[in-house]
């Protein structure tokens, strides 16, 4: 880590440090157990394959059923010899994908205890929500499904987790789908970040409106800085899917993306296409040039949130959440 960035760094901690001290979860109790059902599913060779797969998860049955419909598309009207044939070409076509896999995620230890340390947060902030008390690790095809929250469990698709230079991400297939500056993100240490996102949009989930485009900015903010009190001490770069330079270069021109939205009066814009552009996942902003990170418009949000809750520090996150943002815009007063 370069010394300039190291320096915004520890300032930024600092600061959040004196307006929002980290609150000691340690004693708060999570119980939490991961099951591995790609062990199970890569390890079998029996031949009656769907049904051996049905007594796998006696305590998941639902994810095992959902697995083979909604992951693997498993047409249920199929003969089983049919459903059969397609899962185990399935897992030939896969098993070097589950070696991999094996090897990155020999002990899942240290990932179960951050998810857990996330969710000691969420009980914090969020005592009434009912916590997942599983994590089930799966292995799925590469350009579709990825992390889940289920009804009972934290669902997470190792295939998306193997390292951004892992080979199956230059394949077409993987690019059409999940293009570089997504699957760059397809490491293991943004496996907590996407159960507590999914965790954040299950307690507030994201509305679909015909808001302005500085309404929408300001609830992409209020996701942004929720999870960043979740995951306190996760790089703000990786909360926002930058890289680590983007997120510098972002803060160090904040007056300049501001002037963005200002001078080319996009506050009050309400056409889709148009906020898209700008609150959505993209490569980059066109407007500030090459360099420049999409989904800027989440990250002027986000700053203008943190302007908030500096100027209102008592503010609770179920108050904020809950918040409209116009008022949010009018006392924060932002001005980069």
């Amino acid at each position: 880590m370069r010394l300039s960035i190291a320096a915004i760094t520890i300032c930024s901690f600092l600061l959040s440090c004196s307006t929002n001290k980290i609150p000691d979860v340690s004693n708060i109790d999570v119980k939490l157990a991961t099951e591995r059902f790609e062990k199970d599913l890569f390890d079998t060779t029996t031949s009656n394959l769907l049904t051996y797969l049905k007594q796998v998860n006696k305590n998941s049955p639902s994810f095992v059923e959902n697995y083979l419909i909604k992951i693997l598309t498993v047409d249920p009207s199929w003969p089983s010899d049919t459903a059969a044939a397609y899962v185990n070409g399935f897992i030939k076509a896969y098993r070097p994908v589950y070696d991999d896999a094996e090897k990155i995620f020999s002990d899942f230890t240290p990932y179960e205890k951050e998810i857990k340390k996330g969710l000691q947060f969420v009980k914090y902030y969020f005592p009434h929500y009912p916590l997942p008390q599983k994590v089930i690790t799966y292995i799925g095809p590469a350009d579709g499904y990825g992390d889940i929250l289920a009804d009972d469990a934290l669902v997470i698709g190792l295939q998306h987790h193997l390292g951004k230079n892992n080979s199956l991400y230059k394949t077409t297939m993987v690019q059409e789908t999940y293009p570089e500056y997504i699957s760059r993100r397809f490491e293991p240490d943004y496996i907590a970040i996407n159960c507590l996102k999914n965790i954040v949009n299950d307690i507030y989930p994201e509305k679909q409106d015909d808001k302005p485009m500085i309404n929408q900015m300001l609830e992409k903010g209020k996701r942004l800085y929720l999870l960043s009190r979740l995951l306190p001490e996760t790089n703000e770069y990786k909360l926002i899917g930058y890289k680590q330079d983007q997120l510098k270069d972002s803060y160090d021109h904040e007056a300049v993306i501001w002037d963005l939205f200002i001078k080319n009066s996009l506050l009050q814009v309400t056409d889709k296409n148009t906020i898209k552009n700008y609150v959505d996942e993209s490569p980059k902003t066109q407007e500030l040039g090459e360099g420049a990170p999409g989904n800027i418009g989440s990250f002027a949000g986000w700053q203008i949130i943190k302007k908030y809750m500096q100027k209102k520090p008592a503010t609770t996150l179920q108050e904020l959440m809950n918040l409209d943002t116009e008022i949010i815009f009018q006392e924060a007063k932002y001005k980069p």
